[in-house]
């Protein structure tokens, strides 16, 4: 048998919290999603938009991950926590010192703590600048900053890592984007950071708006 369990906005379409179904050998979780669907059309909507996660175990799975007997399947809408401890967008400002701590009590091994800060300037490209603006992509954004920071937390030899990056209007001199990593050994620290500031600017779709004498002016580089 296949144990499922359903959370929040699933179990409200579906009428129920868990049940079991039949086992068969060769299933995936492709398999039973699409039993769901037919035992329980409600869900349809939620899974064909892929508005729920899917994990086997307590692991979250793919289409394509096999099952046994016994497994349990847990269909699971989007939520808050997590990575967001780690990883923000927010509008208002931050304390580096605060970040910076929240890395360190994170494990007794951490020997080394890197980090970068980004602060609005007032002159960019040759023209002055009196505000920056900006906009971001919601729910991608927080996507792609996880992304980054669970990738450098599996191909760097680093303990742990927080990103927070500001929306909206921020004046200058002000705290833009912090970047804290935490290792046991500095050099593994600066490499990930490093990574980790390239990747923010090459993946994340967050936009930057500067106000200048010759108006407001969007910028697509990232220097």
């Amino acid at each position: 048998m296949i144990n499922v369990r359903l959370f929040a906005s699933a179990r409200d379409a579906a009428g129920r919290s868990d049940f079991q179904v039949d086992f068969l050998a060769g299933q995936t979780v492709g398999h039973i999603l699409a039993r769901l669907k037919a035992l329980y059309p409600s869900l349809a909507p939620l899974l064909d938009a892929r508005k729920l996660l899917v994990s086997v175990n307590q692991e979250f799975a793919e289409l394509a991950t096999p099952l046994h007997d016994g497994d349990e399947v847990a269909l699971l809408p989007p939520f808050s926590g997590g990575d967001t401890a780690w990883v923000r967008i927010q509008e208002e400002n931050f304390s580096v010192e605060d970040e910076v701590e929240r890395v360190r009590a994170s494990s007794t091994r951490i020997g080394g703590i890197v980090t970068f800060l980004g602060t609005a300037r007032d002159f960019s490209r040759d023209h002055d600048v009196s505000e920056l603006f900006y906009e971001h992509y919601p729910g991608m954004a927080e996507k792609k900053l996880a992304e980054i920071r669970k990738r450098a937390l599996e191909e760097f030899d680093i303990i742990e890592a927080a990103i927070v990056h500001r929306t909206g209007r921020i004046p200058i001199g002000e705290n833009i984007v912090l970047i804290v990593v935490g290792a046991s050994h500095r050099r593994e620290a600066f490499a990930a950071c490093t990574w980790c500031v390239n990747e923010l600017k090459r993946i994340t779709p967050i936009w930057k708006r500067e106000t200048t004498p010759e108006g407001l002016v969007w910028v697509e580089e990232h220097p």
